[in-house]
């Protein structure tokens, strides 16, 4: 399984949201790590075509995704960072709205409405009304529709905005948790989210990549005479390195 983007580019008006950007996808979790603004909104909308990109192109197992159109939207799950929750719902009637959104046949919701709720352990709360759930309940909510279909890629753009630090290692904890056989894209500009649980790792500024590779290898590309104070680097180091000067702008 292969997602590849070749040379992908967004601009709004005067500004480039996103710069030649290339990359290939496998199997594996990917942190897109930037600070407010870097263009990772952009990429993912992009790979969403939720927006229309301004050049380059985007493949998925060697096929252009606008050819591909809804047989590539099927194996697709998004977490987009703002959604409106309907909070008079029931967090059962919610996935079954998105289940019809998303197409998905009629004899087959229930089942996957139970599997999505079990996987994000939010099968007792099912008949609960999403307008009482906390912060990390209704983020559990938008995975679990995420994972409606069982997709092959997932993409989650920064999927622990506004939680506490307990809540936001039990989302992380889920998203390691569903990972396997699929390509997971986790956008976020906390380093805490990826540091534990990403394969790879890009650094996004103004629109390009500043460096890649797995953990291990970014904090081993830091030079060694700016070590800490602990003696040791760390991914943070890394953050504030290569992003540390970034002026905070609001996301494309």
């Amino acid at each position: 399984m292969e997602l590849k983007l070749n040379s992908l580019t967004k601009r709004y008006g005067q500004k480039v949201a996103l710069d030649s950007f290339s990359y290939t996808f496998r199997d594996g979790i990917y942190g897109i790590l930037g600070a407010n603004g870097a263009g990772k909104s952009t990429l993912m909308n992009l790979i969403t075509d939720n927006v229309k990109r301004d050049g380059g192109s985007i493949t998925f197992d060697g096929e252009e995704i606008l050819k591909l159109g809804d047989s590539f939207r099927s194996q697709l799950g998004f977490m987009p960072q703002q959604q409106g929750l309907y909070e008079g719902m029931t967090a059962e009637t919610f996935l079954a709205y998105m289940a019809r959104l998303k197409k998905l046949p009629g004899k087959s919701i229930r089942s996957e409405i139970t599997r999505v709720l079990e996987l994000t352990n939010l099968t007792d709360v099912r008949h609960g009304k999403i307008g009482s759930f906390s912060g990390g309940m209704k983020q559990r909510v938008l995975l679990a529709q995420a994972m409606l279909g069982e997709p092959k890629v997932l993409i989650l753009d920064e999927p622990t905005a506004g939680l506490d630090p307990k809540e936001r290692v039990r989302l992380r904890n889920y998203i390691h948790d569903l990972s396997k056989d699929r390509i997971v894209l986790l956008a976020t500009h906390i380093v805490s989210d990826i540091e534990a649980i990403a394969n790879d790792i890009i650094l996004l500024k103004k629109g390009k990549i500043m460096l890649s590779g797995a953990p291990k290898e970014l904090i081993a590309s830091l030079p060694e005479d700016n070590k800490p104070l602990l003696g040791y680097f760390t991914l943070e180091d890394v953050y504030l390195h290569y992003l540390g000067d970034d002026e905070a702008e609001d996301e494309a």
